[in-house]
């Protein structure tokens, strides 16, 4: 079998799991290699999704390990198995990978939760206002790369509006009031959230400056839910990448990050009222 040369963010995730089920049951690569008949190489190759692994490979291992996870190993099973390619792949070499790791993590979630401070999530985000975050970019793309990385995010939006996965925003006043493409641009962005918050999958909380504190990064935060929580995902936008998370100890921090803004956040229709006090003020400058 072929080595893979990129393999995929979801194709190093399905490994990643077998590597942390391995050493939970506190056995070595040459231990594990040895009871399965490989050689040390190739479980090397099958925990860095450099080969594939059959659903039935996939429950050898598990049971070598002696992982006791029912709901667990059948989800990494029905991974094994997974062959179409996302709609994110015909983007291949012409986004950077970032681009499309996101679309892929969402694309298998359950649920998404986000939290955003600079700006508008992108899941939520007009063409107008999404080509105006992009043409803000260092170093300056050309208009070219900002069409195709807003047409990009504009199909992104098919996981709420078509497949109907539940998505719930926590979005910081100063992501409200920072005016990307200028105020009749914001003020359009607003009314579009305002009209997205009334759909039954999409709850848009508000983090106001009042708020007494602020729980979680200064970044913007993507929550991912799995089939299983062992397969949760976390996301963090920084300065020019993306990072994610997967470890339990990091699935453990970002949901209590969570837990705490559902806290600390305005209720649903209060978060409202306040996106449309502010679009009318915004729109007020240039009436």
């Amino acid at each position: 079998m072929p080595l893979r040369r990129d393999p995929t963010l979801r194709q190093r995730r399905l490994g990643a799991e077998m590597r942390k089920m391995r050493e939970q049951a506190g056995l070595g690569g040459s231990q594990l290699a040895r009871a399965l008949g490989l050689n040390p190489t190739q479980v090397t190759q099958m925990e860095t999704g450099k080969i594939g692994v059959s659903a039935e490979r996939l429950r050898t291992v598990a049971a070598a390990c002696d992982c006791k996870n029912a709901p667990l190993v059948d989800a990494l099973a029905d991974m094994a198995t997974e062959r179409g390619k996302g709609w994110w792949e015909e983007y291949r070499g012409k986004l950077a990978t970032d681009f499309l790791e996101v679309a892929e993590v969402e694309g298998h979630a359950s649920g998404l939760y986000t939290c955003t401070t600079t700006y508008i999530p992108g899941l939520l985000q007009t063409s107008a206002y999404a080509s105006a975050v992009f043409s803000r970019a260092t170093p300056l793309p050309t208009q070219q790369d900002i069409g195709l990385r807003t047409e990009f995010r504009m199909k992104r939006h098919q996981i709420l509006h078509t497949q109907g996965v539940p998505y719930q925003a926590f979005i910081h006043e100063a992501a409200l009031r920072m005016q990307f493409g200028g105020p009749r641009i914001l003020a359009e962005q607003l009314g579009a959230l305002i009209e997205a918050s009334e759909a039954p999958s999409i709850t848009i909380r508000v983090m106001s400056f009042d708020t007494d504190t602020f729980p979680g990064s200064s970044e913007n935060l993507t929550f991912a839910e799995g089939v299983t929580p062992e397969l949760d995902t976390v996301q963090m936008d920084v300065a020019h990448a993306v990072q994610f998370f997967d470890s339990p100890a990091h699935l453990s921090s970002y949901r209590s990050v969570f837990a705490r803004l559902d806290a600390a956040a305005l209720p649903e229709d209060k978060s409202r009222e306040f996106i449309r006090s502010i679009m009318k003020e915004i729109e007020g400058r240039y009436a």
